[in-house]
């Protein structure tokens, strides 16, 4: 399904390039463009309405189909809130309780090796 979507998304994003640059330039802002007599490829009142429509048009369905492909995305992902998943609030002082916390180790149990301490020498002035 998303694929099919996809390769339609690609078609209209195709269809809108086109169909912008046949548009005549009324701008001129590079110095180029059709703002010349005969400019543009399809002239004519008509022509520069059915072309600005159509361009409207895949522009919506451009839009559409951005926002299908954004849900299709995202479906299926999330299964709760992200509120549920956060460990419970506790007071000032207090620590929240481990998740393993019938995995305490014996309190007869040998601590992990230290490094040896090392003597500060003593300061001079």
């Amino acid at each position: 399904m998303i694929t099919v979507i996809l390769v339609i998304h690609l078609l209209i994003a195709i269809a809108m390039v086109a169909l912008i640059l046949l548009q005549r330039s009324e701008g001129g802002a590079l110095g180029i463009g059709g703002g010349g007599g005969g400019g543009g490829v399809m002239s004519g009142r008509a022509a520069g309405n059915l072309l600005t429509r159509s361009t409207g048009i895949l522009a919506a369905a451009f839009m559409a189909t951005s926002l299908t492909l954004a849900i299709l995305a995202d479906s299926g992902q999330r299964t709760g809130s992200v509120l549920d998943a956060a460990p419970p609030a506790t007071e000032a002082g207090e620590q929240a309780p481990d998740a393993d916390a019938g995995t305490v180790p014996a309190p007869d149990a040998a601590p992990a090796e230290t490094a040896p301490a090392v003597p500060s020498a003593p300061l001079s002035e």
